[in-house]
């Protein structure tokens, strides 16, 4: 059954997470030099591509016994916590141009880009962590996939006004403490339990 409230958690920690990502970045500089749909069509689609993958291995995950899928579940997010609070400011990579600005042109460069850019990337491992912990692929699902969409927006209508007024290092320790929190509440539950 769907969770409103496991989907607005897990949209939250994913939001926050993705935020000061290279992913977010490179939305806002795909969204500067085309048509804003068109990037939006691609990157969407790359992100829940992303989604599906991560709740399909989360789910496999729930097989564990639960001490264990707990234990597993907190480090994981242990070390997520410690990779966004250590994490250095890439250089931002470069993009080429698509030779046309057709939908089918700039939509597939974005949904390329995201696709290749976000395979293995903290978000997605968050995702499938989130889909162990819940053990509700749909809500997760849903949560996750609305948040990456959520960045990937404001990245390519306002991520220059966004980054203005709230420092990316701001949003990168938020996302960490967040996740410092599920990690503590994950490994009370593996211990306690």
């Amino acid at each position: 059954m769907f969770s409103f409230t496991v989907a607005a958690l897990v949209f939250g920690v994913i939001f926050l997470a993705e935020l000061p990502d290279k992913t977010a970045l490179a939305s806002l500089m795909l969204g500067t030099r085309y048509r804003a749909s068109y990037v939006f069509v691609g990157v969407a689609a790359a992100f829940a591509v992303h989604v599906a993958l991560a709740v399909a291995a989360g789910s496999l995950l729930t097989l564990l016994p639960q001490r264990l899928l707990q234990a597993v579940v907190g480090v994981a997010f242990l070390a997520g916590a410690a990779v966004l609070l250590l994490k250095k400011d890439d250089d931002e990579e470069e993009i080429r141009k698509p030779a046309d600005q057709s939908f089918w042109k700039v939509s597939g460069a974005g949904f390329m880009l995201i696709l290749v850019a976000e395979f293995g990337d903290l978000t997605q491992i968050m995702t499938a962590n989130l889909a162990a912990r819940y053990n509700d692929p749909v809500s997760v699902g849903v949560g996750a996939t609305l948040g990456l969409w959520a960045v990937a927006g404001a990245g390519i209508v306002g991520g220059k006004a966004l980054m203005r007024y709230v420092p990316l290092s701001l949003i990168t320790k938020v996302a960490a403490l967040v996740m410092l929190a599920l990690a503590g509440f994950s490994l009370y539950e593996a211990v306690a339990a």
